[in-house]
């Protein structure tokens, strides 16, 4: 019987550890697919941009105006899941974004940018189908940032500008005031600006997975890399 019972301990003990085990290594694979979050990208003589003399040519006559969101700009969203106690961070991708921004002199004065949320795709078919079933993407196919205030980018004029600002993002039908931390650069094109806003899930009535051995935290990220172009 004593036998019997160091042996179970024993099997117990083995059958905890590769589950522990599976857990590491498939947050460990999860995070490395990860994409990162999204950065301006370092302009350069032969690209334009600051170091090129754009920023002068985008003074304050050059960044007025209305401005499209164009081709190459992306958003979507960064959560952790947990598995076993191990965190692994899922990263969502669509380039199905449109929008217009009005600049008046250096003043960002509106700004509204929608998503494709049947677009959104990470590295997993399953979770994805998941996740348009969760933010009712049949309903509700896009989410939406508008900007409530007014925002001073005139920084942009002589290189970068970082700065805060305020809006209303909707998804899933639901709108939340919410503040997107920007920066934003001149191009040889136009403008590039990145952007993240954390979000509580629970605030937008979207109910985080929770599937006992592996669940969704609350909060995460939306995150944007726009092409802006007049």
């Amino acid at each position: 019987m004593r036998k019997k019972l160091i042996l179970a301990g024993v099997l117990l003990v083995l059958a905890v550890a590769a589950v522990w085990g599976g857990s590491v290594i498939y947050a460990n694979v999860q995070n490395s697919r990860a994409s990162s979050e999204f950065t301006l990208t370092p302009q350069s003589p032969e690209t334009g941009g600051p170091s090129a003399g754009a920023t002068a040519s985008l003074g304050p006559e050059g960044l007025n105006g209305t401005w499209k969101v164009a081709a190459g700009s992306q958003a979507g969203y960064r959560v952790d899941e947990v598995l076993n106690g191990q965190n692994a961070t899922v990263v969502g991708r669509t380039s199905g974004v449109q929008g217009e921004v009005t600049i008046d002199g250096t003043s960002l004065t509106s700004a509204k940018v929608v998503v494709d949320m049947n677009g959104l795709v990470t590295d997993s078919d399953s979770r994805d189908r998941q996740f348009t079933s969760i933010v009712k993407t049949l309903d509700f196919p896009t989410s939406t940032f508008t900007l409530t205030e007014p925002v001073d980018i005139s920084a942009v004029a002589t290189g970068t500008a970082s700065v805060t600002a305020k809006g209303e993002l909707t998804i899933a039908g639901a709108t939340q005031a919410v503040t997107a931390s920007l920066q934003a650069q001149a191009t040889a094109g136009g403008v590039q600006v990145s952007g993240s806003i954390p979000i509580t899930f629970s605030d937008f009535g979207i109910d985080a997975p929770n599937l006992g051995f592996v669940k969704v935290e609350n909060s995460g990220t939306v995150e944007m890399l726009l092409e802006l172009a007049k």
